[in-house]
């Protein structure tokens, strides 16, 4: 049987997932309001990345016979200064998240809890992932500096960026 103190931090991760969700749309509207419609669908389909994510981990606290409990997900932080700091601030968001998924596996290794090790597994290969898009980008930001046609050509490209959930 799986602990209380991992239930509830298995609950307070799936919160997190759709926060982060939340933050990203944050992230998207700052772009569209600047009329750089590329990087607001980049936000927007990381944002549809994370509600998937969130509902992983619905689906698993449920599957284990637990319940999932939602809780108010507090407002994302909205004050961005330019394209590049909505990357730098994500980069900074997938830091943590990477941070939370690795205390909860500490917890289930603690415990024992060979299906939640499992699971997470999945969590903390996607983060490798996740952090090395985002330090990707601003690399390239930072590249571009004011270079306007570069700039144009990595907005187009992460235009066309489209969110197909995996496993």
């Amino acid at each position: 049987m799986i602990s209380e103190k991992l239930v509830k931090s298995l609950n307070e991760q799936m919160n997190y997932e759709f926060y982060s969700a939340q933050a990203y749309l944050a992230a998207a509207a700052y772009c569209s309001h600047g009329g750089v419609d590329g990087f607001a669908n980049f936000f927007l389909a990381q944002a549809e990345e994370e509600r998937y994510h969130g509902m992983k981990f619905y689906r698993f606290i449920n599957d284990l016979g637990e319940r999932a409990e939602i809780k108010e997900i507090p407002a994302p932080y909205n004050t961005f200064s330019s394209v590049l700091d909505t990357f730098k601030k994500s980069l900074e968001h997938e830091k943590e998240v990477t941070k939370r998924i690795y205390n909860l596996a500490d917890i289930a290794l603690d415990e024992r809890e060979h299906a939640t090790m499992t699971f997470l597994n999945w969590f903390i290969e996607e983060q490798v992932e996740e952090e090395a898009t985002f330090d990707t980008i601003i690399q390239k930001l930072e590249r571009i500096e004011n270079d306007s046609n570069a700039f144009y050509m990595l907005e187009s490209e992460l235009g066309k960026r489209t969110f197909t959930p995996g496993n």
